[in-house]
């Protein structure tokens, strides 16, 4: 590695991106070195170059959405070797000791590391990161492909795999989009009957065409209807980050289903007790997952010929490409590539 390495950053909450060369450090104590091949933009670098996540200093190098090569190993480190793929998401360390990551469940640690806020994260040549925190990525995937899948994929993987559903079940997916068109293929390909849910007859093609049985346009028909019309869906999957859309789906539900919510939304949901009672129906929402479920997403990927519709570009136009990815233009994953 050189002595510097370029970094998009951006130095005060709600400023555009900068590109800076900051100087190449060696990683510590069960740390590792990346060099980054591919980076992929997701809605909530927004919310962390905001300044709305607690923890985040500026200026602030974001990005979660990590792929590319170990290029140097800190001390104590082992299972990994330099030249080795791998990737890192949402889940970027955890203090191994709690209750939570005792029981394996390190993303909801209460010190969980998020690249981006505990440290710098992607938009970089370079990134250092805990060792607990490192996927390993197939060989059927480049990193463009990988880099997407380390948060956006293994949050709907992982909702979906965990879920009460089963192959056969109706699983409804609540918006095409970035999380959603990943939604669609995972539940196709894990053996679901597909049904997705989203605004407009056009995007109806475009379901089908990733893998949905059936296509619900929200806007002229009834959802709770047309998914009870279906047998009723084990899961809902929302993806989106419309309350009143959520909340439209759970008459939706059938016996024991469950909406699972992976989009974030302040807005409170519309749903009364008596809709709960009735069928058994759960309502809780689902965090990414740790590192081997990451790990686990991209080796199903690989298997199964899922992949992140993307659009690729150069880590020097990160602010183009973010600009995109909040306008709504990009379909559907933007990716910062390093080469």
């Amino acid at each position: 590695m050189t002595d510097t390495y370029r970094s998009m950053q951006v130095a005060a909450p709600g400023d555009g991106f900068s590109l800076v060369h900051v100087e190449s450090r060696n990683p510590g104590p069960g740390q590792v070195r990346i060099a980054v091949e591919a980076c992929g933009i997701c809605h909530s670098d927004d919310m962390i170059t905001a300044g709305h996540l607690p923890g985040v200093t500026f200026p602030c190098t974001t990005g979660h959405e990590i792929a590319g090569r170990i290029d140097a190993l800190g001390e104590h480190v082992e299972g990994f070797e330099v030249g080795q793929r791998v990737a890192v998401g949402w889940y970027g360390g955890s203090d191994g000791y709690c209750e939570a990551c005792r029981e394996g469940d390190g993303v909801n640690c209460p010190h969980l590391q998020i690249p981006g806020v505990a440290y710098p994260g992607g938009y970089a040549d370079q990134v250092i990161v805990p060792a607990i925190a490192l996927a390993r990525i197939p060989d059927e995937l480049t990193s463009v492909e990988a880099a997407p899948l380390a948060c956006a994929g293994v949050t709907v993987f992982n909702a979906l795999r965990r879920s009460a559903a089963r192959p056969g079940d109706v699983v409804a997916i609540l918006g095409v989009g970035g999380l959603g068109h990943l939604g669609v293929q995972f539940a196709a390909a894990m053996g679901f009957r597909p049904v997705a849910i989203a605004r407009g007859a056009d995007k109806g093609p475009l379901a089908k065409e990733l893998g949905a049985e059936e296509y619900i346009d929200s806007t002229s028909q009834n959802v709770a209807e047309s998914l009870q019309a279906l047998g009723g869906a084990k899961v809902v999957l929302a993806t989106v980050t419309n309350a009143d859309a959520m909340s439209a789906t759970i008459d939706g539900l059938a016996r024991r289903g469950e909406l699972i919510i992976v989009g974030a939304t302040p807005e409170a949901l519309q749903v009364t007790g008596l809709q709960l009672l009735g069928g058994s129906r759960k309502i809780y929402g689902h965090a990414s997952g740790i590192a081997l479920d990451t790990e686990h997403t991209l080796q199903f990927a690989a298997q199964s010929g899922v992949r992140a519709w993307v659009e690729q570009v150069p880590l020097e136009q990160a602010q183009s490409a973010f600009e995109r990815m909040l306008s709504g233009q990009a379909r559907f994953r933007m990716v910062l590539t390093t080469d």
